[in-house]
């Protein structure tokens, strides 16, 4: 199927209310756009059950659903790799876990099928995405190593030694790290687009900032803030 658009959304944190009312603002139609979700829709915002929720049922329509460090840290945590749960606990995993059980006095991993079946969605998320023009990713990749060769930990993880250093030919569309950090500015929480062709849109949703899209071709974007703006 060939699509008059892509669309592309990054670390929404369990923030859906923001997350429906961005699809509506872009007029999300499944039929004649290609959705692409670049992880982290867990952990800091009140929703994630939520999100998850919307997330699988957009995956059923098309969308192209990536993962995320902090998806990432919900499925090593449940299996119970060494310190998953602390790094996770400091990263999140209260206000995701409230959102399972919002009566919970002490956290735990929810015994619910609905929170296994999430998990079970969660693990068998892809990494990255490519086009003959972009890759898509959670965090970045690793300059000059081959996509099928980089450890799926630096794809959700990496940072300065990426945006920094990136000289590839596709245009690399990421999250993860906020927006302000890339352009230098506080409070400045647009899509960043570098001379080096990368193209960041995590706006900082859940730390008072907006939730971004970005309209391929073209670089247009569309952003909702907190408060629905």
């Amino acid at each position: 199927m060939t699509h008059n658009r892509i669309l592309a959304i990054s670390d929404i944190h369990g923030a859906l209310d923001m997350f429906e009312v961005l699809l509506e603002k872009v007029s999300y139609d499944p039929a004649q756009d290609q959705l692409i979700l670049l992880g982290d829709y867990v952990d800091r915002g009140p929703n994630a059950c939520g999100v998850i929720n919307k997330v699988m049922s957009l995956k059923e329509e098309g969308a192209i659903v990536l993962r995320g460090n902090h998806d990432d840290m919900l499925v090593t945590t449940v299996e119970e790799e060494p310190g998953a749960w602390e790094r996770w606990s400091r990263n999140g995993a209260k206000e995701t876990l409230l959102s399972y059980e919002p009566d919970m006095d002490q956290l735990h991993l929810p015994d619910s099928e609905l929170f296994k079946k999430h998990v079970a969605f969660l693990k068998q998320l892809d990494y990255y995405y490519e086009t003959d023009t972009h890759i898509f990713v959670h965090a970045g990749v690793v300059p000059g190593l081959p996509l099928e060769e980089t450890d799926p930990f630096d794809l959700v993880w990496i940072r300065e030694s990426f945006f920094q250093k990136y000289k590839g030919d596709k245009i690399v569309v990421f999250g993860h790290t906020p927006t302000p950090i890339l352009h230098q500015k506080q409070n400045r929480y647009d899509v960043f687009v570098g001379e080096n062709n990368i193209v960041g849109i995590d706006g900082g949703a859940v730390y008072g900032g907006q939730l971004n899209c970005l309209e391929l071709p073209g670089n247009k974007t569309y952003s909702v803030r907190n408060d629905g703006r």
